[in-house]
């Protein structure tokens, strides 16, 4: 086993957090999961569950660091966690999500990661039905993003750098505007409720500041390389 300092991965490392399967064993303590069960598992396997964050049920901000489904040290010393393309995984029952017998297990996969990484922002932010929202990039955060926006009820805006606007539309995006065409973007001025930026490039933000609305929000849920420039006097 070989650590690399630099990004702390553990190798060899078998990645993977999209987790779709069938319990093979259960623990003695666990409830409400049978043999055979479909199930789901995000990017946590476990954590604390004893510090204030988890408590809250905001296991991601564990005091002592969650552990992952894959390159995570188990709290039970079982080793390195290989994630969704290795045998098998143990995984702490809080962290198994149930797994209807009416989706399909591929297309269900990515509500794991993708899904869960831009419903809950916009859960947060209390999207509601009628509010103009804006979707910045259509890669695989976007996509799903624009999905869930529009079944939030929302009038989705998804912006883009690719004059390619078919995509977006099959989406169901209610327009797609070219990011870098001002005129476009100025059309937008001053009218959205809220943003999620999914793009995984430093960029910048003012373009995008300058498209809310008053007290409206921007999330960011992409993880660029290298920061953002620093937003200016708009913010």
């Amino acid at each position: 086993m070989v650590r690399n300092e630099w990004n702390a991965t553990v190798y060899p490392v078998v990645p993977g957090h999209e987790i779709v399967g069938r319990i093979t064993a259960l623990g003695s303590h666990v409830q409400g999961f049978s043999l055979g069960d479909m199930v789901g598992v995000g990017y946590m396997a476990d954590s604390c569950q004893t510090c204030g964050n988890c408590h809250e049920g905001l296991e991601q901000y564990c005091d002592t660091g969650f552990v992952g489904t894959y390159n995570g040290k188990d709290k039970h010393g079982r080793g390195i966690t290989y994630g969704c393309y290795s045998a098998n995984i143990v995984v702490t029952q809080k962290f198994v999500l149930r797994i209807p017998a009416s989706l399909d297990p591929a297309a269900t996969a990515r509500l794991l990661c993708a899904g869960i990484t831009t419903y809950s922002p916009m859960r947060h932010w209390n999207v509601q039905p009628g509010q103009k929202i804006g979707i910045v990039g259509l890669g695989g955060l976007g996509h799903i993003a624009v999905k869930i926006a529009r079944a939030m009820g929302a009038h989705v805006v998804l912006f883009t750098t690719s004059p390619e606007k078919e995509d977006a539309l099959k989406l169901d995006a209610n327009e797609v505007i070219i990011s870098f065409d001002s005129k476009q973007m100025q059309l937008h001025k001053n009218q959205l409720d809220f943003i999620l930026d999914t793009v995984a490039a430093p960029h910048n933000l003012d373009a995008f500041l300058a498209l809310l609305k008053t007290d409206g929000t921007m999330t960011l849920v992409g993880a660029p390389a290298e920061p953002h420039p620093s937003p200016s006097a708009s913010v």
